[in-house]
């Protein structure tokens, strides 16, 4: 007797099949790039280097979806159409690390903390998938709210400049400067009568800097914006859903054609190349660094938990405990990979369980194909090249729409909170974001505590996470509602 295939294990027509799998890598690519692009100019790489790591990105990107959907022993994947991004919790934390540690020293303790931490992940899967009501939605959209609002700050600079360096809001007066360096030279001279300046003294900068919010840029990010607000509101189905890749191609064009965008760095990178483990040298391990990043792998994987149990719900297909346990463990698995491979923090990525549910194509083999495409990507380094190329004006444009979806996300999930029968609800939500945003607007305010704390104090992703948790335990407790629990990862699909 013919038994039927469930929607979830179908395998599709080649042609289809490729195209669907497409379709999930167009939607899920600006996420994708974004990420090595931020992180690799807060190290102060080179652009070469930032293009490896987009290369080496896309590459993992490609081998942790094959293993999450496809799945690899009785250990790791969960078998549903998932697609695994870099996920935008951990940008907080890397940022903190590469700017403590800049350059490749910067470089070794990421990733060598990025690899603990995905160790340590999959040992923890188990446990953490039964760790689901101490992250209701209450916790998970303030978490998800401050991650947003914590990003919107680089999409920002990335328009404008940025507040500290080449970019600054203002400079030095040459002419101040001229006279320091004259005095100095003339105090240093045998029996000056002048005497010397005192260690550590700099001119206060006083004119506005040129490069600071030059009209142009901000001309072109406008553009990016607006072509974007256009394609969203005119387009339909497919080119809705890419309307951020859309407007980043568009601004890319326009910055090409006034010169602002060159091309010289995607004429020498090569046509294809392998992507080689620890490139910027062996790891180096931080015990606070890498329990900074560990919480926020913990994060990761109740937002993950959120994401299976609506893929769970909408393809038919019933997880339990151990196929939870095995989606979560490829989290760790990916992440673990990421560090090796020079790259980052792995999750499903929340855009393309929008677009299983928009599409209603149900087949993992979907996903595997994006996964075979993502791989294949990551083995050309011209085309990370000319990411890479992008001005960050063009990528400032997008990032408001990016970082700041983040943020509706957050507000969506907490729409669904009772705040009219629950007066806690919304102190929770009040103060969990107010010390989160501590270190945006008074970043020295740790200057006088253990410098060993730094880094767990550091992140205000992290600071209304640890807020959140313990209020919500404070005055609600804790209750599980895996209804609640997929309802919210469900508000998450945009």
């Amino acid at each position: 007797m013919f038994k039927s295939v469930p929607p979830v294990d179908e395998r599709l027509p080649l042609g289809k099949l490729t195209a669907l799998g497409l379709q999930h890598v167009l939607v899920m690519y600006a996420g994708a790039v974004a990420v090595p692009l931020i992180v690799g100019r807060a190290l102060g790489l080179t652009a070469e280097e930032v293009t490896l790591l987009i290369s080496a990105d896309l590459f993992v990107c490609g081998i942790v979806t094959l293993i999450q959907s496809y799945g690899a022993t009785q250990w790791f994947g969960i078998k549903l159409p998932v697609m695994m991004g870099v996920t935008f919790a951990a940008v907080g934390p890397m940022v903190a690390i590469a700017n403590s540690v800049p350059g490749h020293e910067g470089a070794q303790y990421l990733f060598g903390t990025i690899m603990a931490a995905g160790l340590i992940s999959i040992v923890i899967a188990p446990w953490v998938s039964r760790m689901l009501r101490f992250f209701p939605p209450l916790v998970t959209g303030t978490i998800i709210a401050i991650i947003g609002i914590t990003l919107m700050r680089v999409g920002i600079n990335w328009i404008f400049g940025n507040p500290f360096g080449p970019t600054a809001p203002s400079v030095v007066n040459p002419e101040h400067a001229k006279w320091l360096a004259e005095v100095t030279a003339a105090a240093s001279g045998p029996g000056s009568p002048i005497p010397p300046a005192p260690e550590g003294l700099k001119i206060l900068p006083s004119i506005p800097n040129p490069r600071y919010a030059d009209l142009t840029g901000v001309g072109i990010a406008a553009l990016v914006l607006l072509s974007i607000l256009l394609i969203a509101r005119f387009a339909k189905g497919f080119f809705a859903n890419i309307a951020v890749l859309l407007g980043i191609v568009i601004g890319a064009i326009v910055a090409s054609a006034m010169g602002i965008m060159t091309f010289e760095k995607v004429a020498k990178a090569h046509w294809v190349d392998i992507v080689l483990p620890f490139h910027f040298g062996m790891p180096k391990f931080d015990a606070v660094m890498i329990f900074t990043m560990t919480l926020v792998m913990i994060v990761v994987m109740i937002e993950s938990t959120g994401m299976f149990l609506a893929l769970s719900d909408m393809t038919g297909k019933k997880i339990d405990q151990p196929a939870l346990a095995r989606g979560l463990r490829t989290d760790g698995l990916g992440t673990l990979i990421g560090g090796i491979f020079n790259t980052f923090p792995y999750t499903s990525f929340s855009q393309n369980v929008g677009l299983v549910a928009v599409t209603g194509v149900r087949s993992r083999f979907v996903c595997v194909a994006g996964g075979i495409i993502l791989i294949v990507l990551g083995l050309l380094p011209k085309l990370a090249a000319l990411v890479e190329s992008l001005p960050t004006v063009v990528l400032g444009g997008a990032g408001i729409v990016m970082f700041g979806m983040v943020i509706a996300t957050g507000i969506r999930i907490l729409g669904e909170v009772d705040f009219r029968n629950n007066r806690h609800n919304a102190m929770i939500v009040a103060i969990s974001i107010g010390v989160g945003m501590i270190p945006l607007v008074a970043p020295n305010f740790r200057q006088w505590m253990p410098h060993a704390i730094h880094p767990l104090i550091e992140s205000g992703i992290l600071l209304t996470s640890v807020t959140a948790v313990m209020l919500n335990l404070f005055f609600n407790g804790a209750h599980h509602d895996e209804e609640a629990a997929t309802a919210a990862a469900k508000h998450a699909e945009a």
